[in-house]
């Protein structure tokens, strides 16, 4: 009779129902991670509101987390090494719960932001660890279900994010925005550990990149103020911008030239120079970057302008992600039997073309006018993002899996939260621009209008009635216009990924950690 095999963190490796809720647990931790990217969106005039700032200081609530999360995802490889996989993750889960909970009981912006950032600085390592211990807790024949549990998870979890913060600052108050985490954290880590830990892995005092980690921060921190600043400063007007670029700029080419030369890097930057992954990752953050701002522009169109609630933008928007998660089995399949690059094509090339579709909208759209286009995209979300997975990471060396793994993260991370101000601003932009334009050109039958009528009330209402309709269509050109823009972004993403060559081996799954 065989001896049963002993994992090294003690046990046999789990199996049936306890796999199950171990892929349950992991699963989460990206999701939770993920969702806090967007669950503020819509909170933010509530939050704004109930602390007694303006809107434009609300939106550091998105901010301090973005920065805090990208900062830390690099890292996660050496904690991993210092402290062990498992108990990291399951530390992070229990620290977010508890971060999550303080966010919520804040009575003034500063506390909420510094909390904030703990909540990020907590959740980054959350994102490539579940990815990775999904992948080491699975066989490695369901290397693939693994990799597609974890991509339909950070696909959806932007989506929810509206939908959950958009119910909660409707039906309860924004604080139910950070509680609901804790108790997903809280039992998630309890579980996780108690499943897990037998999966742990043998630990190392490596070394880590101080300078590297500062320089990392700096520059990270300085551009996405500027992004997020930029809008409400008049950008490069402004010497406040002028100086967060020159940071930012001198910084960024600070990291390379020390990342390249230091032996222990924080950031592995050498796996660049194997093409595969490095289209891959343009593919990427282009794709994403388009994505995510999709995600963001739909529930502040809907709400600011086309009269939607909070909770209804957001199931609006859900929809998007009901069929990803059902095409999510197939994406993983699929990657196993066939050339991953073509089904990137395809998931892409799908977004792009739906995108395309809804640049098309008009201001008399219904729920479901605006809900089937992101319902139909879902079925392209999978084949984006667990194929891309897959031809970046088998076109590294196998024991540079770990840091591609952890960079094709933190560049994802980064391209979300410098989406959102781009987008917002290109938005902000074309509508005033749209609003200018149809003005000068209805203006001759404003004043034929005007001058008809002598009581100054009715010309009052003619006037704020038709300026109230040049808003409107100067909003809907203006989304209109920026989906198109996306469409393109899109088009280009998918083409970009025939520049990475096919693969030549298989990814070692079992090795990522």
């Amino acid at each position: 009779m065989s001896k049963p095999n002993i994992l090294p963190g003690g046990g046999e490796p789990l199996h049936g129902l306890m796999l199950f809720v171990a892929a349950l647990v992991l699963a989460a931790g990206n999701f939770i991670a993920v969702l806090n990217m967007t669950i503020t969106n819509v909170a933010v005039p509530t939050i704004a509101g109930a602390l007694g700032v303006t809107t434009s200081q609300g939106t550091w609530v998105i901010t301090s987390y973005a920065v805090a999360e990208a900062i830390t995802v690099p890292l996660t490889g050496w904690l991993a090494g210092r402290f062990g996989s498992v108990r990291v993750f399951c530390s992070s889960m229990l620290l977010f719960g508890l971060f999550s909970a303080l966010c919520g009981v804040s009575g003034s912006m500063g506390m909420l932001l510094f909390m904030r950032v703990l909540q990020g600085l907590s959740g980054g390592p959350l994102m490539p660890l579940s990815q990775t211990l999904l992948l080491r807790v699975f066989p490695k024949d369901k290397a693939a279900a693994a990799t597609a549990i974890w991509a339909v998870t950070t696909l959806v979890a932007p989506v929810m994010g509206p939908l959950v913060g958009g119910y909660m600052c409707d039906q309860a108050s924004w604080g139910w925005v950070f509680f609901i985490n804790v108790p997903i954290a809280l039992v998630g880590g309890w579980f996780g550990w108690n499943l897990i830990k037998r999966y742990e892995t043998a630990t190392e005092k490596a070394p880590i990149d101080k300078i590297g980690l500062v320089l990392l921060v700096v520059w990270v921190a300085a551009l996405q103020i500027m992004f997020d600043e930029g809008k409400d400063k008049d950008w490069f007007a402004s010497s406040y911008i002028v100086t967060l670029a020159i940071i930012a700029v001198i910084g960024f080419a600070a990291f390379m030239i020390w990342e390249l030369t230091e032996r222990h890097p924080v950031v592995d930057l050498r796996v660049f120079r194997h093409r595969g992954y490095s289209m891959s990752l343009m593919t990427l953050v282009l794709a994403f970057g388009a994505f995510f701002g999709i995600n963001v522009i739909t529930p502040l169109w809907l709400q600011q302008f086309m009269n939607y609630t909070a909770t209804w933008s957001g199931m609006a928007t859900a929809w998007s992600g009901v069929l990803a998660i059902f095409m999510g089995p197939l994406a993983a399949i699929l990657t196993e039997k066939t050339d991953s690059r073509r089904l990137v094509f395809f998931g892409v090339g799908w977004l792009a073309l739906i995108t395309f579709w809804r640049a098309f909208g008009t201001t008399d759209m219904g729920f479901w006018d605006v809900s089937i286009p992101l319902l139909v995209m879902g079925l392209g979300m999978p084949f984006f993002f667990v194929p891309l997975t897959s031809v970046a990471l088998a076109s590294v060396e196998e024991r540079e899996t770990n840091s591609a793994a952890g960079l094709m993260n933190f560049v994802r991370t980064l391209a979300g939260a410098f989406a959102t101000s781009l987008v917002q601003t290109l938005w902000e932009d074309r509508i005033k621009l749209n609003h200018a334009d149809l003005v000068t050109n209805l203006d001759p039958a404003n004043q034929a209008m005007l001058a008809g009528s002598l009581d100054p009330a009715t010309q009052a209402a003619a006037s704020g009635g038709l300026d109230s309709l040049v808003t409107s269509q100067s909003v809907m050109l203006a989304t209109n216009q920026l989906f198109m823009v996306l469409a393109v972004i899109l088009g280009i993403a998918a083409l970009s990924i025939w520049l990475a060559p096919r693969p030549a081996r298989v990814v070692n799954t079992s090795a990522v950690h």
